[in-house]
């Protein structure tokens, strides 16, 4: 039987579809969009920690994309085309009026930063995750029957996710508390767009659910609306038009709307599935197994393990970012760890090294033509000739040792007022060796996860790389390696977490009978494996125990 499927991928920076085959995995297009109202910063303030996104790139975005990847594949019939399965960044919530529409497509809230999405990496709502984490505390303590509501999301409670978020601003802007009838993750509202569908017929996703906003079978969904109100009575009667059960990814939740169908060139036969985020279609993608370590490594990472319920059974690893029933594998235990700043620290050090070229805008001795071409120039080689230079740095000469929490700290112990730090410069310091102890230190706060999950009885088997970073730099992957003392398996695929949304749509659509047959059928294997190098891995034992002594000392005394 003929079926293809569409895996759509919404990161930070782009959107980016992939058709498959559903019967192989062969990718036959790709297509990827750049956000334009994010590129040009509209709604954000990094210097607040305020970072936001305009629906409107989201929608234009998934028309442009799957427009595209038709368009290059003229040979599938769009009957053909079964499903589409949807995952984005998260927690990246939005405010929504009773239609399902957001606010910030709403005359009334167009500019008003607070009427659009909330993107994950958005650390405006610090102290109202310090405040949630205290009260689940108090809350625990008054009333056992209910208990500590953060124990599944590791102890603790991150201002990157959708209470601490959603109070903030209901809090900071009254005209959007009014006006907010309810509040959606941004993976749960592009399938309310496809389908059409109501607010309460929705599937909401148990991944965005379970390890962003509290929600456990054990409580019979959401927290109270008694806890929720004890937050803050601006919640009071919020959760009766949120959700109280939710799904995996890997059914449907209806099928494209006659207007969709329309606007993407399918039929109205095209199954959609239920949402998540896109690690944990990443972990499919990169065809997680048991006990397996997936890190998607982008300009964050999200580290996905999955394991077999009954093997968990009642430890509660702390510190993470949540443990769900059926979360990436139905029917298994997802657990999910990360670093707030991956490629983010890199890109950080990237900007600081180019500010000197906004002078040759100013300078009378270029043309036009030749002002760009130097600035395409020097972008397109910095990173590599860097990598290559901070290679070449005799770790026995450099001192420098760097901390990476330029973004704060998500895993292991989320604290996200937390800072960054270089020390052991010398007169004979330079770019390369700051650059090669940045890259150590990204690998040292990997090492800290896969130390915390060992340390509380979850083992990490095997360690599987994907995203931008894990295929184009194989500085960061050796070193990475290194590191954590243990190889590292790179996946095939470009696109890991479009490819693994696709193979949740496949399983939606019914061509595939579950996950795991999806994942065997369709998965593109590995290219590349590192090897730890012995002699270095003995050497980042030592530096790793500085790199932990640093760590200490910045967050007794950083604040």
């Amino acid at each position: 039987m003929i079926a293809y499927v569409i895996g759509l991928d919404f990161g930070t920076d782009s959107v980016r579809a992939v058709l498959v085959d559903a019967s192989n995995g062969r990718e036959l297009a790709q297509s990827v969009f750049t956000y334009p109202r994010w590129q040009a910063g509209l709604h954000c303030h990094p210097a607040r920690n305020q970072f936001r996104q305009h629906p409107l790139d989201y929608i234009e975005g998934l028309e442009t994309t799957i427009r595209a990847v038709l368009a290059a594949s003229p040979e599938v019939d769009a009957a053909d085309v079964r499903g589409i399965a949807v995952d984005t960044t998260g927690s990246t919530p939005v405010a929504v009026n009773a239609d399902g529409v957001p606010l910030g497509l709403t005359p009334a809230f167009a500019d008003n930063p607070n009427g659009h999405f909330v993107l994950w990496k958005d650390h405006t709502a610090v102290a109202e995750a310090d405040e949630i984490n205290q009260k689940a505390r108090t809350w625990a303590e008054t009333h056992p029957d209910e208990g500590d509501y953060t124990r599944f999301e590791g102890g603790i409670y991150s201002s990157e996710w959708f209470w601490a978020k959603i109070m903030h601003i209901v809090r900071t802007d009254e005209a959007v508390a009014q006006a907010a009838h309810s509040w959606m993750e941004h993976c749960d509202y592009i399938p309310l767009l496809l389908t059409g569908s109501s607010l309460a017929d929705l599937k909401r996703s148990r991944c965005a659910a379970g390890h962003k906003a509290l929600w456990h079978e054990g409580w019979n969904g959401l927290p109270s609306e008694a806890f929720l109100t004890y937050l803050d009575p601006k919640l009071a009667g919020l959760r009766d038009r949120l959700f109280s059960d939710t799904y995996t990814a890997d059914q449907s939740t209806g099928t494209l709307s006659a207007e969709w169908a329309t606007r993407l060139g399918l039929t109205t036969d095209t199954v959609v599935a239920v949402g998540t985020f896109d690690a944990h279609a990443g972990g499919i993608g990169g065809q997680i197994e048991p006990y397996s370590m997936v890190k998607v490594m982008g300009t964050s990472t999200c580290d996905m393990v999955v394991a077999p319920t009954a093997d968990v059974a009642d430890t509660l690893v702390r510190g993470i970012c949540g443990q769900v029933d059926g979360s990436i594998v139905p029917g298994m235990l997802g657990l999910e760890a990360g670093q707030s700043a991956f490629g983010d620290l890199l890109a950080w050090f990237r900007r600081v090294l180019e500010w000197p070229l906004r002078l040759v805008d100013s300078s009378g001795t270029l043309s036009d033509e030749q002002k760009t071409a130097l600035r395409q120039d020097i972008a397109s080689r910095l990173m590599g000739e860097l990598s290559t230079a901070a290679e070449a740095v005799d770790p026995e000469l450099s001192s420098v040792l760097a901390l990476d929490w330029v973004n704060g700290r998500r895993t292991p112990d989320a604290n996200q007022t937390l800072k960054g730090a270089i020390t052991g410069l010398n007169m004979g310091t330079g770019a390369p060796e700051i650059f090669r102890a940045l890259v150590e230190a990204i690998c040292f706060g990997s090492r800290t996860i896969v130390e915390r999950f060992e340390g509380e009885g979850i083992p990490i088997r095997q360690v599987i790389g994907l995203g931008g970073v894990a295929k184009k730099s194989a500085f960061v992957m050796q070193t990475l390696a290194d590191v954590l003392n243990r190889p590292i398996k790179i996946a095939t695929s470009e696109q890991a977490p479009a490819l693994g949304a696709a193979m949740y749509a496949a399983v939606a659509a019914g061509i595939h009978p579950d996950v795991p047959t999806a994942m065997q059928a369709m998965g593109s294997g590995f290219d590349a494996t590192y090897t730890p190098i012995p002699a270095n891995a003995d050497r980042y034992e030592r530096l790793f125990q500085r790199y932990k002594a640093l760590g200490q000392f910045v967050e007794q005394n950083g604040k």
